[in-house]
């Protein structure tokens, strides 16, 4: 049995796909979709939060810090988990967190008691998505890999969407502990999926023996092994600095810094604030497909489609600030479309690193791409705050920082990219002489 690589040569041994991979791995993603529902539903509970709990505005903010601390500070070690006790361990364990966290939240009748099951939330989050990936790499063959991994991000985002259109009003109905605690009921639904129905791999697909060492945790041999081998591969790299130069400037205008800039700067009312929010989370869906599609058709297609999002973002983010007195409607649309983009570049960031490592090392390289982007995201989120504070609310200059963390991760990324396709194109060498005598 053969298949393709995502640089389109034919392997022995690759997944076989098919209908019950999709339904599998749609119970992977049905658990992503529920972690993003809960992540962002404090989105749409912040002046209730304030009130219930009788906090500042600044310590409100502390929700979403903690949350990115917590996630970013995961995901190395979720990626050796993953590649040491497979997805659905890692998944059971996420579905238990997250849901338990969101329970805590409903409940919670004073700040500490909130913070803490954000917290747990944060933790049982951050074991999601890197496992969807992983399962999709062991279900499916690897030139569907960025189809794959773009509708899983999509689907996350779908998660936001029902956070605003459904939760936000379920909570002006119910109020906060019905609409918190309900919400939990989906994660248990999910548990139970997971339990009965997820599996790792096809029959006869298993990873390799030493992805699979006896014993309980991961001991220091397995994780030096893990991240140093992940870290040497130029691909990994380039894919970490891909995920951190594409996804904080999206990230952090849906997750804290958009609306007040919406309403505060350019005097917007909520409502249309809001539309404009909402408007990011489409076209990052829409943007999502295109390039997905578009990577898995033609690999070389990363670099450009990486380079274009960059130098988009940056060119409308500073137009949007250099105009005098407030923008026009319409550069605040193509703002947010362009913003939209940011989510499916930072996942082309996959897309490096899956090529430059085996699958039993998917879960750590995936990690530690997906620490770029959020590591990239609470960096911005303090200084964007730190630099309001110093300005007296001048979002001119405290958006301005942008800039610099664009620059230094394009950098990287130009330096690191040659060199990781170099290694790219020694493996397809190598993949068509083992072929040539395995028999498929």
């Amino acid at each position: 049995m053969s298949s393709a690589d995502s640089t389109g040569i034919r392997l022995p041994g690759d997944p076989p796909g098919g209908t019950r991979a999709m339904w599998v791995w749609g119970i992977g993603v049905a658990v992503y979709f529920v972690a993003v529902t809960y992540r962002t539903s404090l989105g749409v509970a912040g002046i209730d939060a304030v009130d219930r709990f009788g906090i500042s505005a600044s310590a409100l903010s502390s929700f979403s810090i903690l949350q990115l601390l917590v996630y970013a500070g995961m995901q190395i070690p979720v990626g050796l988990l993953v590649d040491r006790w497979g997805t659905r361990r890692i998944l059971l364990l996420g579905v238990v967190l997250f849901t338990a966290g969101q329970f805590g939240f409903a409940v919670s009748g004073s700040y500490a008691m909130a913070l803490a099951s954000r917290a747990l939330l944060g933790c049982g989050d951050a074991m999601t998505f890197i496992a969807v990936l992983r399962l999709g790499a062991r279900w499916f063959p690897a030139r569907r890999g960025p189809v794959i991994a773009q509708v899983a991000a999509l689907m996350g985002m779908a998660g936001n969407l029902v956070t605003t259109l459904v939760l936000a009003r379920l909570l002006d109905v119910f109020g906060w502990t019905p609409t918190f605690a309900g919400s939990a009921a989906g994660g248990i639904a999910i548990l139970l999926l997971v339990i009965f129905f997820l599996k790792d791999h096809p029959e006869g697909f298993a990873p390799p023996a030493r992805a699979r060492e006896e014993g309980g945790a991961p001991g220091p041999g397995f994780i030096r092994r893990q991240i140093t081998e992940a870290w040497r591969e130029p691909g990994t790299r380039t894919g970490m600095w891909v995920h951190f130069t594409c996804q904080f400037p999206g990230m952090v205008f849906l997750l804290l810094w958009g609306m007040p800039y919406l309403v505060e700067a350019q005097g917007l009312d909520r409502g249309t604030a809001g539309e404009l929010l909402t408007l990011v989370v489409i076209s990052n869906m829409c943007c999502g497909l295109v390039y997905g599609q578009v990577i898995s058709r033609h690999h070389a297609a990363r670099t450009p489609l990486v380079l274009g999002t960059v130098l988009a973002t940056a060119a409308v983010w500073a137009a949007t600030l250099a105009w005098p007195g407030r923008s026009p409607m319409w550069l605040l649309v193509v703002l947010c479309v362009v913003l939209g983009a940011c989510g499916p570049g930072s996942m082309i960031g996959f897309d490096f690193a899956r090529p430059a490592n085996p699958p039993e090392r998917q879960g750590t390289a995936s990690g530690i791409v997906n620490i770029g982007g959020f590591t990239a995201s609470m960096t911005t989120l303090l200084a964007v705050g730190v630099l309001l504070d110093l300005t007296g609310d001048n979002f001119r200059i405290a958006f301005a920082g942008v800039f610099v963390l664009q620059a230094l991760g394009l950098a990287q990324v130009l330096r690191l990219r040659g060199r990781a396709v170099r290694r790219e194109r020694e493996r397809v060498v190598a993949s068509r002489v083992e072929a040539v005598h395995v028999p498929v």
